[in-house]
Parts: structure tokens; sequence; C-alpha cells
């Protein structure tokens, strides 16, 4: 009987002292520095914030991207909001990579956003305008691309194009007390991030 309180209590301290789950988060702003592996960013919520980045960082720049260039079978990342009238109304489009995973998930870019990524079935030119058709492989959803929507693409980069000046959208994890950046993606040419 003792062995089993004391393996219990021995259970109950491990979990005690087990780190809590490391949290991510996306930070969107202007690089006002980087360096000596730190990124510094005036956050477009007025704040700085300051990143710790690996040497081996994912860094992509930005190209632009237009709905002609849209066809059948590619996937796109799709953010989008819910208009008064029930639409889904896109905010944001970008082709992503054909092995991301497919699906609807909440998304920061707005209140109430959504990220929907998937297969677009079918391009579709409404009496209000183009249209969407995006399978996500457990349904799908028809996303109005309203003018001012922004569009760009993914391109090549590096740790060299994180420049001051330049916007950043930044993928990070909270490790204890510091922020360390997953990915990122950088403007170029000034064509900014989206997401």
């Amino acid at each position: 009987m003792r062995s089993k309180i004391f393996l219990a209590g021995m259970m109950a301290g491990a979990l005690l002292a087990t780190p809590a789950f490391a949290q991510n988060l996306n930070i969107r702003g202007t690089i006002a520095s980087f360096e000596s592996s730190t990124l510094q960013i005036d956050s477009f919520d007025g704040r700085r914030v300051a990143v710790d980045v690996p040497a081996d960082l994912r860094v992509a720049t930005t190209k632009p991207f237009s709905l002609s260039e849209v066809k059948p079978g590619m996937k796109l990342g799709v953010t989008t909001v819910k208009a008064p009238d029930g639409r889904t109304i896109a905010i944001d489009v970008r082709p992503i990579a054909a092995t991301a995973s497919d699906g609807l998930s909440p998304w920061d870019l707005r209140p109430d956003s959504v990220m929907t990524n998937g297969i677009v079935e079918a391009t579709v030119t409404s009496n209000n305008g183009p249209e969407l058709v995006l399978n996500y492989k457990t349904g799908s959803v028809n996303v109005f691309v309203p003018p001012e929507a922004t569009l760009s693409q993914a391109g090549p980069g590096s740790l060299s194009d994180l420049k001051a000046g330049e916007t950043i959208f930044v993928a990070a994890r909270k490790e204890g007390d510091k922020l360390v950046a997953l990915r990122a993606q950088v403007s170029k040419d000034g064509i900014k991030p989206t997401q």
C-alpha cells in the first residue's frame, strides 16, 4: 500500500514539475532591427516585441499574386469573415504548399476570422463578383473575393531579408519568458505579407 502511495506521489510531483505546453502566436509588424539573432518588431498593435531567431529559421519573401493565377486543383489558404447576409468573404488569399493540412481553423488576422486551407474546385463569376469554391476535405465553401481582399504568395528568402523597415509576419512559440521564431515571411519590393 505504501509503495502505491509513494508511486502516486512521485507521479504527481513529476506532473507539477512538467513545464506548461508551449504557446504559439502570430506577430505582425515592422522590423525595427535584427542583430545578434534577435529580431525587434514594432507590432501593429503598438508593442515592441523581441523574437529569438534560430540560425535555420525558414524565411520567405513576398511576391504578387492575382486571381487570374487561380486554377482548379490549386491549394489555397484563404482567410475569411462572415458578412451580415451570411456570405463568406475573403480578406486574404494565398497559394500554399500542396502538403499543407486541409481544414478550417480560427485565425487572428481580424476578429472572428477563419483560415480555410483547401483545394480550388472551381472559380465562379457571380453577380457580386468572383467566387472561389474551396474543398477543405470535410466540406466545401463558396468564398466571395472582393476587390479589397489582399493577395500575395511566398517567394524564396533568407535571414538576410530581415531588414529594418520591412513588414513581417512571424509565427513564434513562447518558451518561458522569450519568443522563438518558427517561420517568417517578410516584405520585398513593396509587396507585404498578409496572413
